[in-house]
């Protein structure tokens, strides 16, 4: 299989409750999911016919098993995802309390398997030639995968899309100041940045979505995707710029929300789309996953999307 998309980055199990909207000590029951930023773009992207793959480490214990199996069963090629032989994978537990934005507790330690991928564990071929190429902030959250990351970045030299993931989350790093310097450093080495005001904030300097939008380009990204949750998303490039109006659901878990929103950008980037079409099925996609529980298993198909595009 020719890979369409390589996603680079996290993954992991999700455990979430069965009991919604009580604290984690008072659920009784959880059901498992495959889960991860990285891995969730993939199969959204595959969802809607893509052809993806994830580049990432896993532990060798049953769960390392069960993400590869989902991942195939997913229509994702697990071809390039390694074993850390000390690790253990990833297990996150979700608290659906409260259901929009939900508590996450990581269960990562000493450190996740995908942050010690190293430079032989990368496909190079793959890196060069793959039309899309999807990396995270997470990524360059802890040695040896800050300098894989940055490798494959420099290798790829912006090529085809290029997209970069802002994917902030505090409990990665040790302070705001490093996550936005070596975040930061990414933006000179893609084309394609999505994220939402806290993690433009942290890359950029500011929160404003246009000034965000603004110091993006003037890093060279062509395409900026800012995220704006109930005020819908701005899309912006040098010349255009549009912000496309919410889509209004039922929220049952927000966590998967931007990843569907990722796997949908993937398909429409893929597919030659303008901006304002891209930001428009994306939102859908996002909308719909944000409308049921777990993250991977609910990635909508094109159908769907179309569907609430039309409602």
């Amino acid at each position: 299989m020719k890979v369409e998309a390589l996603t680079v980055g996290r993954v992991g199990v999700d455990l979430y409750p069965q009991q919604s909207g009580v604290p984690l000590a008072r659920v009784q029951t959880f059901a498992k999911f495959l889960g991860g930023t990285a891995t969730n773009v993939a199969v959204a992207a595959a969802r809607l016919g893509r052809r993806s793959a994830v580049l990432t480490k896993v532990g060798p214990d049953g769960f390392g098993d069960f993400v590869r199996t989902a991942l195939t069963d997913f229509g994702v090629s697990s071809r390039y995802v390694s074993t850390a032989p000390d690790l253990q994978t990833p297990v996150v537990f979700c608290e659906l309390n409260p259901p929009a934005d939900p508590p996450l507790l990581f269960y990562r330690s000493p450190i996740a398997p995908d942050l010690t991928l190293t430079q032989d564990e990368v496909p190079w071929e793959v890196v060069e030639s793959v039309p899309l190429l999807w990396v995270t902030g997470t990524g360059v959250s802890a040695e040896p995968g800050r300098t894989t990351q940055r490798a494959v970045l420099e290798r790829r030299r912006r090529a085809g899309h290029t997209v970069l993931d802002l994917d902030y989350r505090p409990m990665f790093w040790p302070d705001i100041e490093t996550a936005g310097r070596e975040i930061g450093w990414m933006l000179d080495h893609v084309n394609v940045v999505v994220g939402n005001r806290t993690e433009v904030q942290v890359a950029v300097g500011s929160a404003d979505p246009d000034e965000a939008a603004d110091r993006l380009l003037a890093c060279g990204v062509r395409l900026a995707v800012i995220k704006r949750g109930a005020e819908g998303v701005l899309v912006a490039t040098d010349s255009e710029r549009w912000t496309v109006p919410p889509c209004r659901v039922d929220v049952v878990c927000g966590l998967g929300a931007g990843d569907g929103f990722g796997g949908a950008l993937v398909h429409g980037l893929l597919s030659g789309w303008d901006p304002r079409r891209l930001a428009t099925y994306a939102n859908a996609a996002g909308a719909l996953v944000a409308s049921r529980l777990a993250c991977a298993d609910a990635m909508p198909t094109n159908a769907e999307i179309e569907e609430m595009l039309c409602a």
